[in-house]
C-alpha cells in the first residue's frame, strides 16, 4: 500500500479490517507493508495506530514513511514514497512476483514518480518494466485511486 497524505485513510480501513476486527471466517496470515508519504511528522494521519500494529503483528506488519520536507533521500534530497519504494525494491519486486497486489491513493502528482521509479528499477534488473506492469495489470494485482 503506497499512499500520501489523506490517501492513506482506505489503508486505514484495510489494516482495520486485518487486524482490529473479529470476523469467524476471515483472519489474515499475509504481509500488509504500507508506505506513507507525507511533508512532516505532523501530518502523519493514524500514526500511533499503525505503530500499534508493528507492535503487536510485527511478522504481518510492516510501516515506513517519507517525510518530504524532514528526511533526504540517498542522493541528499526530499524523500518521497518512490525513494521508499527503490530502497525496497527487491523485496517489493519479489512480493509482486509472488502475486501480491500493490495499491496507490492520494494526490494523481504522486503517480508519476512512482512510475519512473518502478521503470528504473526493473531497467536496473534487466526487466521490461510495460512488459511487467501490462502483466499485473493482467492478473489484477495492480491497483490504483488517486484524485
Amino acid at each position: 500500500m503506497i499512499g500520501t497524505g489523506t490517501g492513506v485513510a482506505p489503508f486505514r480501513g484495510y489494516l482495520r479490517r486485518m487486524f482490529m476486527e473479529s470476523v469467524p471466517t476471515f483472519k489474515f496470515g499475509g504481509l500488509a507493508w504500507l508506505f506513507l508519504g507525507v511533508a512532516n511528522t505532523d501530518s502523519l494521519l493514524y500514526h500511533d495506530e499503525f505503530t500499534k500494529y508493528l507492535k503487536d503483528y510485527p511478522t504481518n506488519f510492516r510501516y515506513d514513511i517519507a517525510l518530504s520536507r524532514e528526511q533526504k533521500n540517498k542522493n541528499g534530497g526530499k524523500m518521497y514514497v518512490q525513494d521508499k519504494i527503490e530502497e525496497y525494491s527487491d523485496e517489493i519486486f519479489k512480493l509482486l512476483d509472488n502475486g501480491a497486489h500493490i495499491y496507490f491513493c492520494g494526490l494523481r502528482g504522486m503517480m508519476p514518480g512512482i512510475q519512473e521509479t518502478l521503470k528504473r528499477v526493473a531497467d536496473q534488473r534487466g526487466e521490461n518494466w510495460d512488459e511487467k506492469l501490462s502483466q499485473l495489470k493482467k492478473n489484477k494485482q495492480w491497483h490504483v485511486e488517486v484524485y
